[in-house]
C-alpha cells in the first residue's frame, strides 16, 4: 500500500495527537541544535574561544534576517492548515504554491541585506575588534544560505499544516549529519575556522531544501498542483501575507531584541561572550521540546479551527501544559546539578565555564514561563490571531532593552544583568501570554469558511487517512 503524507487532527486523542506530532519534531529540533553545538564545540575547541566568541556575536544578527523569512512561513502553514480542516483541497494546493512563491522573494532579499550591512551592523554593535573579521565573515557567509534555510523551512511548514511532521525529520537528520562531517573537514583539516563552520551549515541546509521539495513533489497529493493552480491568488496572497506579516514581524522583534541584548554582551569582553555564547547554544537546545510542543499545537488548532471546533483545541491546550510544566522541573534539576559538565563541552577555559555554570543557576528557574510563551504562541498562531503576534514581538523587545540596560549598570549585579535580562523578559512575556489566551479573541477568528451542505464533505481526505501517515 503506497503511502500517503497527510494526518488529519480533527478526530481523536488531543494528546495522542500533540505527542505523535511532536516527537518527529523534537528530534528534528534537537538534531538541528545538536549540529549547532557541534560548530560551536568544534569551533571553541579547534580553533579558540575567541573563534567561539565571533561566532556567538553574530547569532542574534543571523536570526534577525532569516527569522523574516521563517516567521512568514509560520504564516503560511497557518493558511493552509485552516484550509485542509475546512476540506478546501483547491484551496490547499493554492496556498502551497502562492506560499513558495512568497518566501522564495521574501529570501532573496534578506540575503542580500545580511551580506551588505554585515560589518557597519556589527561594528555598530559594538563587536570587540579581535573577533570582528571573523564575524563579518561568518555572517556574510551564513547569509548567502537565507535561500536554503527558508526553503527548507517553507516545505517543512507545509508538510507540518497537512499533520506530517516525519517527513522535514528525515531531511534535517540528512543535513545535520552532512554538516557534522562537513565541520570536520573544513575546520580540522583544512583550517578553515570560523569560515568552514559557516559553509558547512549552508551547503548542509541547501541540500535539505532540495531534497525535502523534491520528496514532497513526488510523494505528496498536494504538492501535485495543476497548471491552472499556479498562479497568484489574490485572496490566498492576502490571508498569506496578513497572518505572515505579523508572524516574521514577532520574530523579528525578538530577533531585535536579541541583538540588543548581544550589543550589551559585547561590552564586557570575549570571555563573557564567549560563557554567553554557550550559555545560549544549551537554552536553544532545552527550549525545542517547547517549540515541538507549540508547533504540534499550532498545526492541531489551525485544522480544528478550519473544523469549528474549539473544544478540541481547549483540550488539547491544558495536555500541552502539563507536558510542559514536567519538563521545566526535569531542565530546572539537570542543570543546577551538572551545569559545570555542561560548560565544559564547550570550553576549556575555567573561568568561562564558571561563568557560564553560574549563569545556567540564573535562568533555569524561569523556564516554566518560557515553555508558556511557546504553547500560546503555538494556540494563538494557529488561530490566526494576528495582534498577539506583534504584542509577543513588543514585549520582548521592551524587555530585553530595559532589563539589560538596567540591571547591568547596578553594580552588584554587573554582568549577570545579561541573563536576568534573559530570564525577566520570559517571565513578563509568560504572563502577557496567559492573558491574551483568557481574554478569548483567538476563538472568533475565522479564516477560511467551511463547507458544510449538512453532510460533511471527507471522501477525498478519508482514501488519506485510511492509509495513516507512516
Amino acid at each position: 500500500m503506497s503511502k500517503t503524507y497527510v494526518n488529519d487532527m480533527t478526530h481523536g486523542s488531543e494528546m495522542g495527537h500533540l505527542v505523535r506530532f511532536a516527537v518527529p519534531m523534537l528530534i528534528g529540533n534537537m538534531f538541528q541544535q545538536v549540529y549547532n553545538m557541534v560548530d560551536s564545540i568544534i569551533v571553541g575547541r579547534y580553533v579558540g574561544a575567541d573563534a567561539l566568541a565571533a561566532v556567538g556575536a553574530t547569532g542574534s544578527l543571523n536570526f534577525l534576517f532569516f527569522s523574516l523569512c521563517v516567521g512568514l512561513t509560520g504564516g503560511l502553514g497557518v493558511v493552509i492548515s485552516q484550509h485542509f480542516g475546512a476540506e478546501e483541497h483547491q484551496g490547499v494546493r493554492k496556498a502551497i504554491f502562492n506560499s513558495i512563491y512568497i518566501i522564495i522573494s521574501a529570501a532573496m532579499l534578506m540575503s542580500f541585506l545580511g551580506v551588505l550591512l554585515a560589518r557597519p551592523v556589527l561594528t555598530w554593535l559594538k563587536t570587540p575588534s579581535n573577533i570582528l573579521p571573523d564575524s563579518v565573515a561568518y555572517m556574510q557567509i551564513a547569509s548567502m544560505g537565507i535561500i536554503g534555510v527558508a526553503s527548507y523551512n517553507c516545505v517543512s511548514a507545509i508538510l507540518r499544516a497537512l499533520g506530517d511532521s516525519k517527513t522535514p525529520l528525515k531531511f534535517l537528520i540528512m543535513a545535520s549529519l552532512i554538516n557534522v562531517v562537513l565541520d570536520l573537514v573544513l575546520v580540522v583539516n583544512f583550517n578553515m575556522g570560523v569560515r568552514g563552520v559557516a559553509y558547512a551549515t549552508i551547503i548542509s541546509q541547501v541540500l535539505s531544501a532540495v531534497g525535502s521539495l523534491a520528496f514532497a513533489i513526488k510523494n505528496n497529493p498536494y504538492f501535485k498542483i495543476r497548471r491552472e493552480e499556479m498562479k497568484f491568488d489574490r485572496d490566498i496572497a492576502s490571508k498569506c501575507y496578513r497572518l505572515g506579516i505579523p508572524l516574521a514581524l514577532q520574530s523579528s522583534l525578538i530577533a531585535i531584541s536579541c541583538v540588543a541584548l548581544q550589543s550589551v554582551v559585547n561590552t564586557f569582553g570575549s570571555v563573557v561572550v564567549a560563557a554567553f555564547t554557550a550559555t545560549s547554544r544549551v537554552e536553544q537546545l532545552v527550549q525545542q521540546p517547547y517549540n515541538s510542543v507549540g508547533m504540534a499545537l499550532s498545526t492541531f488548532t489551525g485544522q480544528n479551527m478550519g473544523a469549528g471546533k474549539l473544544d478540541r483545541v481547549k483540550k488539547a491546550f491544558s495536555r500541552a501544559f502539563i507536558m510542559i510544566t514536567a519538563f521545566s522541573l526535569f531542565m530546572l534539576t539537570l542543570l543546577n546539578v551538572f551545569g559545570n559538565d555542561v560548560m565544559r563541552l564547550f570550553v576549556t577555559e575555567t573561568e568561562v565555564i564558571e561563568f557560564g555554570t553560574q549563569a545556567f543557576r540564573i535562568t533555569s528557574w524561569f523556564y516554566l514561563p518560557l515553555g508558556i510563551i511557546y504553547i500560546v504562541r503555538g494556540l494563538l498562531n494557529g488561530a490566526g490571531d494576528a495582534t498577539y503576534s506583534l504584542m509577543n514581538g513588543c514585549v520582548e523587545v521592551a524587555g530585553r532593552i530595559v532589563f539589560s540596560n538596567t540591571l547591568t549598570l547596578i553594580p552588584a549585579v554587573g554582568k549577570w544583568g545579561v541573563w536576568l535580562a534573559t530570564a525577566l523578559t520570559w517571565l513578563i512575556t509568560g504572563i502577557a501570554s496567559l492573558i491574551r489566551y483568557g481574554q478569548g479573541k483567538w476563538k472568533t477568528i475565522k479564516l477560511v469558511e467551511r463547507k458544510d451542505d449538512g453532510v460533511r464533505q471527507r471522501s477525498n481526505v478519508r482514501s488519506f487517512r485510511a492509509r495513516r501517515l507512516v
